[in-house]
């Protein structure tokens, strides 16, 4: 994705629109597309929006809807698998998410669980 232009440039865009230049002379003038110069000029004028807006979609999650019940399922079972989650979330919620997104959304908001193997009966403390 191309980064947006600076903040610099998009004001003297605007202080040349506000000194009375066409919006057309104004973007040849410093060498931006006539539709960006447009848009920042009516933006300007009918919000007073003079900044860049954050590119990109906005962040979210299908999953953030559900945290409620993703922690309750997660509190009255400890042990609870991933491939569990994701089946009684797809049967109780109907929300058909993968177990490596279910993961990534868990470590996202600090739901970690190692488990740890137990030693062998016959070995009461590791031998190296």
């Amino acid at each position: 994705m191309a980064r947006a232009y600076g903040d610099d440039l998009r004001m003297r865009v605007l202080a040349a629109a506000a000194a009375g230049a066409s919006a057309r002379s104004a973007a040849a003038r410093f060498g931006v597309g006539v539709s960006t110069a447009i848009v920042w000029i009516r933006r300007a004028r009918e919000t007073g929006e003079r900044t860049a807006r954050r590119q990109g979609k906005p962040r979210g999650s299908r999953l953030d809807a559900h945290e409620a019940f993703i922690v309750s399922m997660i509190e009255a079972d400890k042990d609870i698998t991933l491939n569990e989650m994701v089946e009684r979330l797809c049967a109780e919620r109907a929300v058909v998410i993968g177990r490596s997104a279910l993961s990534s959304w868990l470590r996202g908001h600090g739901w970690t669980y190692k488990k740890s193997p137990h030693t062998h009966w016959s070995r009461t403390a590791p031998t190296s």
